[in-house]
């Protein structure tokens, strides 16, 4: 009974995925290249605020972005974030007092499982969906254990505010 629940859950969260038109798009920065589909994304989606957690250094990413046409109004660049985890805590309440309710998730192909099993335990506890678009990569994807690693964190979050990066206990 237990994995049908589990399972209509799932299913339930694909389909909104699908239906949800999205708010805004997060990116996961510091790789050049999902910074640059932000961008390409952002230009077929000018109503679209982008944020970008994490990110390379603050003037390049402004350069990225404004080469492609998109306006500074629109980009929002937060550098707390140190890890992945952190790209999701720390903009969490911001982006559901800013009434945003769905994202595009912008990652690696690589890294977005883990991304998603955050995002879903993060974002999920606020309400907001995720509609993830994965940016191509070489590199193989990262191990299971780094993604059941952050699940349990972003748990442990929900439960004490507290991430095991940079917290004061």
């Amino acid at each position: 009974m237990f994995l049908v629940i589990i399972s209509c859950s799932l299913g339930y969260k694909q389909l909104q995925s699908y239906i949800v038109q999205p708010d805004a798009v997060l990116v996961l920065g510091g790789h050049e290249e999902r910074e640059k589909f932000a961008a390409e994304l952002g230009k077929r989606h000018p109503h679209l605020d982008i944020w970008v957690s994490g990110g390379s250094p603050q003037n390049y990413v402004q350069r990225i972005f404004a080469t492609r046409g998109i306006k500074s109004e629109r980009l929002h660049l937060d550098y707390r974030a140190s890890d992945t985890v952190t790209n999701f805590t720390t903009l969490v309440d911001e982006l559901k007092a800013q009434g945003i309710n769905s994202v595009y998730l912008v990652t690696s192909k690589n890294h977005m499982t883990r991304a998603r099993i955050i995002g879903e335990i993060v974002f999920g506890s606020r309400g907001i969906v995720l509609k993830p678009l994965a940016v191509p990569s070489s590199l193989p994807p990262e191990p299971i254990e780094k993604s059941l690693r952050d699940g349990a964190r972003s748990i442990f979050w929900l439960a004490t505010g507290h991430t095991f990066v940079n917290d004061q206990f």
